[in-house]
């Protein structure tokens, strides 16, 4: 997919190979997620800075492209971040909730359903998610 779109987009050669990701941690949710990117409905994610870390995995940086695939790791489309913030769990608000376009759109459904994940990510380190934990807050635009 990528190669396809460097066709049309020349412009970008000299960029890195994107990163090819899969949203959640599980199949109904990561093929639920990539159907709403393709769609237009998803335009942002939220990882937890502390997931990162004990996964050793770079920051996202504006800027960035990425393959999203559903849970076989078909590729579905690609994105480019056009926003990175760190924030505190507690400060997320309705209008970043329907960013992320998922459920109802709600922020009572974007925080048990993050709650809920970041606790099965932090499990495995020892951890538990707060409500002042950083959460890494990325918008994209889905470019192909």
């Amino acid at each position: 997919m990528w190669g396809d779109y460097l066709d049309k987009h020349l412009e970008d050669a000299f960029h890195e190979a994107p990163e090819v990701i899969h949203f959640c941690d599980n199949e109904v949710d990561a093929n639920i997620c990539a159907d709403l990117v393709k769609k237009g409905v998803k335009k942002a994610t939220t990882d937890s800075l502390l997931g990162l870390q004990y996964r050793n995995e770079p920051l996202p940086k504006i800027g960035d492209f990425k393959v999203v695939t559903n849970w076989e790791g078909e590729a579905q489309c690609i994105i480019k971040l056009i926003s990175v913030k760190l924030k505190p769990f507690f400060s997320i608000d309705t209008a970043y909730a329907q960013k992320e376009g998922e459920g109802d759109k709600s922020l009572e459904y974007w925080k048990k359903t993050h709650w809920d994940y970041y606790t099965r990510e932090l499990e495995p380190f020892g951890r538990v998610p707060r409500e002042s934990m950083i959460v890494v807050c990325q918008e994209f635009e889905k470019i192909f």
